[in-house]
């Protein structure tokens, strides 16, 4: 089988973690050019990953190497014209969350691939944590009977800054960094949802957005959630970057804890699973569980392609992920119930 090949959009803070994923899967996959608009990073990524081509206009890289799939991996506001312009060369596409900076930019770049005929998948790499599908894998056995409510949580001090200063300066800070991640998840595990309900807070000194959002949410199976998410919690051991979560069922209940614990109550008796993430040779403290989820999605997509089928977080998926983030921003300034939107 040929492999596909894929050219990179970004060489900025988390690129590292995507090419590196990219190598991982050598035996599949070819990035065969990078591009920013930093010529100094493209040149960097070029020389570090053994990379052909490297660019600094999207474009003109479309036009001479015509990958079979573009990774976009920018901050969000470029993404919409990053897509449009993937899109029109029939490119298929790879595009990092949050997918947009907005309801109506998300609607119109994922509606720019489908109306091209061309593959979508939104990098949303959380339910794809080897714990997180553990979890999930055990609650679709029905091991613990019918979900009836669950927590999805994320609480860190992590200084998150320091590899991205720029989140010091966004307006709409925490729901869109993590908070859609979380959301996703939670969709993932309870299907989708009627109301949500959100308040936030600011506080850190001296930022511009959210750290701190605590969301209410039904689902459309009568499941109640709660997903919780913030920068500013001090609990010792820091859980970075774990995400903790719990689901009681109506024959028992299921905890994801730290270092991938898995406590499990149920008919078959009480027991706790310890989930190990693989610690990838390029992988470094305290990213493993993040960076193996790369791995795995990037897998996804490559699946997808060879199957002719919607990637798991494709395009249309996620919208409904991001129209939860939307809904909470809607909630929060109103201190009203929301009911989210969905996609024409």
């Amino acid at each position: 089988m040929a492999k596909v090949r894929g050219a990179v959009i970004g060489c900025g803070f988390f690129s590292a973690n995507h090419l590196n994923g990219w190598a991982e899967l050598k035996d599949r996959c070819e990035i065969v050019a990078v591009c920013d608009a930093d010529g100094a990073k493209a040149k960097a990524a070029a020389e570090r990953f053994g990379i052909p081509a490297r660019y600094t206009d999207a474009g003109t890289m479309l036009k001479e190497v015509k990958p079979d799939f573009v990774d976009i991996i920018t901050t969000v506001n470029s993404h919409r014209a990053l897509v449009e312009l993937c899109a029109a060369h029939g490119t298929a596409i790879i595009v990092q969350k949050p997918l947009a900076i907005d309801w109506d930019d998300a609607c119109a770049l994922v509606g720019a691939a489908h109306k091209a005929n061309v593959p979508i998948m939104v990098h949303e790499n959380f339910r794809f944590q080897k714990p997180v599908l553990r979890a999930r894998e055990i609650l679709a056995s029905g091991e613990i009977g019918d979900p009836t409510w669950a927590r999805f949580s994320w609480r860190t001090n992590f200084d998150i800054y320091a590899g991205q200063p720029y989140l010091a300066e966004t307006k709409r800070f925490i729901l869109m960094d993590i908070g859609v991640h979380v959301l996703d998840v939670a969709r993932a595990f309870l299907g989708e949802v009627d109301s949500v309900f959100c308040q936030t807070r600011s506080i850190k000194q001296g930022i511009a957005g959210e750290d701190m959002a605590t969301v209410l949410m039904r689902h459309e199976n009568g499941v109640t959630s709660v997903n919780d998410f913030t920068y500013e919690s001090r609990h010792k051991p820091d859980p970075f970057p774990e995400m903790l979560l719990e689901v009681e069922g109506t024959k028992g209940a299921l905890r994801l804890g730290l270092t991938g614990r898995l406590d499990v109550n149920s008919p078959k008796g009480a027991r706790t699973e310890n989930v190990e993430v693989p610690r990838l040779g390029w992988g470094h403290e305290p990213w493993f569980t993040i960076q193996d989820s790369v791995v795995t999605i990037q897998r996804e997509w490559l699946d997808s392609l060879a199957g002719g089928r919607a990637a798991q977080t494709s395009g249309a998926d996620n919208l409904r992920t991001f129209a939860l983030v939307e809904a909470c921003y809607k909630s929060a300034e109103t201190g009203l119930p929301v009911t989210p939107a969905r996609a024409g």
